[in-house]
């Protein structure tokens, strides 16, 4: 997993002086001298500054980094989206981070997402409650931090989290000899899929439609007509659905390329792109509750149920 910039270690204990006096210099630039977030990245790159996997920097990618709270030895609670101090050594002051929440989206000429825009990357059912098996979907906290929610038993973890440890695992993978092959291969069968989905809609709409004929002839009452119908649509909403998930997966565009390429990729790659490489990798993304209070790494909650067994 790629430490986070400006710090030696994934615990976040001990500062890497020279990454810190980069992030500081970013944030002053936005924060006093008033740039743009494509000014600073420009800066940055032609400084020779770069990510910590080698990768030039993009708006997307310093948005994220300044938009985590352990840059100022801060993190935010799952539940409520409050920041509280963690201890741990700081890259910036909480003022500064504040300034920064309340700039984000704004600095680049770009408006903020709007809540109910939020491009959740697991929309399709993809994570499943490790307490009590439901699938759980996007929810806002009641501070409006995007987060997923198990409906069933309300365990709930924040989108940043989740999804951030999902995307380092599966570029992780992305990145081992084979794994693009194996997704090819999965890619077929999601094709193989979407062309028997599509013969099965054609055949139930065929069987929908032929309803018309025995009630006019007298042959069937309204009540049979009516309950027919409804369980044929329901039937054709499932397919429909069905043929629209695996249609993403198997039309997506899978990526290619050493480390770098794939992290930018991951970067810049349409939402849907993502979605379908996620769904190729993995079976299922388990959240558990968290063992105590106060932990709220997503490693330390999160299962990935791989679709190989060869899989990380």
């Amino acid at each position: 997993m790629p430490r986070l910039y400006g710090f030696e270690d994934q615990r976040l204990s001990r500062v890497r002086e020279s990454e810190r006096q980069v992030a500081r210099e970013a944030v002053s630039r936005l924060l006093v001298a008033r740039q743009s977030r494509p000014e600073v990245v420009a800066w940055m790159n032609a400084e020779g500054h770069r990510g910590t996997m080698g990768g030039e920097w993009t708006t997307g990618s310093l948005g994220r980094f300044l938009a985590n709270p352990a840059i100022a030895g801060l993190e935010r609670d799952p539940e409520t989206g409050e920041l509280r101090e963690t201890g741990r050594p700081a890259l910036i002051t909480r003022n500064e981070f504040e300034e920064l929440e309340a700039l984000s989206g704004r600095t680049d000429g770009v408006a903020p997402v709007r809540q109910e825009d939020f491009p959740y990357l697991f929309s399709e059912g993809l994570t499943e409650c490790g307490n009590c098996d439901h699938t759980m979907t996007g929810h806002r906290s009641n501070a409006g931090t995007p987060s997923y929610r198990c409906e069933n038993c309300g365990i709930r973890i924040t989108a940043a989290a989740l999804e951030d440890y999902v995307g380092e695992n599966a570029l992780a993978e992305l990145s081992r000899p084979g794994t693009r092959e194996a997704l090819e291969v999965a890619q077929e069968k999601m094709r193989v899929e979407a062309a028997a989905l599509r013969r099965r809609i054609k055949s139930l709409t065929a069987s929908r439609d032929g309803l018309a004929e025995p009630y006019a002839e007298g042959q069937v009452t309204r009540a049979v007509l009516v309950t027919a119908d409804e369980k044929i649509s329901e039937k054709l909403k499932e397919a429909r659905t069905r043929l629209r998930y695996t249609e993403q997966i198997a039309d997506a565009k899978l990526p290619i390329g050493d480390v770098e390429d794939l992290v930018r990729w991951w970067e810049h790659a349409p939402h849907a792109s993502k979605r379908a490489v996620v769904a190729l990798l993995f079976d299922r993304v388990r959240v558990m509750p968290a063992r105590a209070r106060g932990v709220r790494s997503a490693e330390d909650r999160v299962e990935l149920k791989w679709r190989t067994s060869e899989a990380a």
